[in-house]
């Protein structure tokens, strides 16, 4: 740097001031965090379709709620399952099985739960929806077998939390 660049530098500073420290710009710019522009949009859409039909309408056509109970099962404890009060203790998935592959399987956990004195499981036999025109084929056999087995006190569709009526809770008799 030469003397006349000092010079020209230094004239071109009169007047300024020195700034402060904590006064100063930062080095790194900060992004702002980035956000949805449409998302509140899209929940209210979203909870509006919902609430067009009732969940009930909606499934009416796949097959309806399922239930049963035997004779001395009571009205407060059919209320309580109904409700999802007893607190599901194992679970099978039947979804995707044929009824030769249904049967023994959904058996032998029936017996072995009431065996382990378990009061309470879920049966996850699905909708039917994929069945077409037949119906919900599995969903009518896990019916009608239950209604057999002597260790099966009763059975309702489950919460729509649950499964709707895609999945039922089954009330053991303790062996």
């Amino acid at each position: 740097m030469t003397d006349d660049d000092k010079e020209a530098f230094l004239s071109a500073m009169t007047g300024a001031k020195r700034l402060n420290a904590d006064k100063r710009v930062p080095e790194h710019k900060v992004k702002p965090k980035p956000r949805a522009r449409f998302a509140r949009a899209d929940e209210e859409a979203v909870l509006l379709e919902s609430l067009e039909d009732d969940i009930d309408t909606i499934e009416h056509g796949h097959g309806g709620a399922l239930r049963f109970n035997r004779q001395h099962v009571g009205r407060r404890t059919m209320r309580k399952l109904t409700r999802g009060g007893y607190s599901v203790q194992a679970e099978i998935d039947l979804h995707g099985m044929t009824l030769a592959e249904a049967k023994p399987r959904l058996r032998d956990f029936i017996q072995y739960n009431a065996e382990q004195n378990r009061l309470c499981v879920r049966v996850v036999h699905g909708k039917g929806l994929g069945s077409g025109e037949r119906g919900p084929v599995l969903k009518s056999a896990v019916n009608s077998w239950l209604r057999r087995w002597d260790n099966v006190l009763a059975f309702v569709s489950t919460r729509q939390v649950d499964g709707g009526t895609g999945a039922i809770y089954v009330l053991l008799q303790r062996i």
